[in-house]
């Protein structure tokens, strides 16, 4: 993971909406702020879930037994939309922008959902690598997006 995307918007702008944690997901947007992304890592068997969850899909282990685990922020684009209309007014601007869908590379089905900087003049195929930044959205919070491996 590497440099933040940008330090928010510009003068005038309307602020994109700040993400508030929950206990679940407290330990993920602190990661983040750090510029790091965390998958939830059942306790019992090792399996990583995205977004954090309170049940492990693969063993059903409760939500005490999970912690946050590091990941890389590599994978693979598994699918993509262009989006054409702005559902918050503060996207407007970016109109139109590309929501991708990544299989992260540690392990088959874990996912993420995110913006993808690279614009939807980029040369999106299946399977293209993408990696993960982050955007400081205000001080001390970031959120993650993707672009296209080999991108500036």
């Amino acid at each position: 993971m590497s440099e933040p995307a940008s330090s928010g918007p510009a003068a005038g702008a309307l602020a994109r909406p700040v993400p508030v944690p929950d206990e679940r997901s407290a330990g993920f947007w602190a990661a983040a702020a750090r510029h790091q992304l965390t998958a939830s890592c059942c306790d019992h068997c090792g399996w990583l879930a995205y977004p954090p969850t309170i049940v492990c899909h693969r063993c059903s282990t409760v939500p005490a037994a999970f912690h946050d685990q590091p990941v890389s922020g590599r994978g693979r684009l598994v699918t993509w939309t262009v989006l054409h209309t702005a559902f918050l007014p503060a996207f407007a601007p970016d109109l139109p922008y590309v929501v991708a869908d990544v299989e992260l590379v540690e392990q088959p089905g874990l996912r993420l959902v995110a913006y993808l900087l690279d614009g939807p003049e980029a040369d999106l195929a299946l399977g293209a690598p993408i990696e993960v930044v982050f955007e400081d959205v205000e001080a001390g919070v970031a959120v993650p997006r993707v672009r296209l491996v080999g991108r500036p």
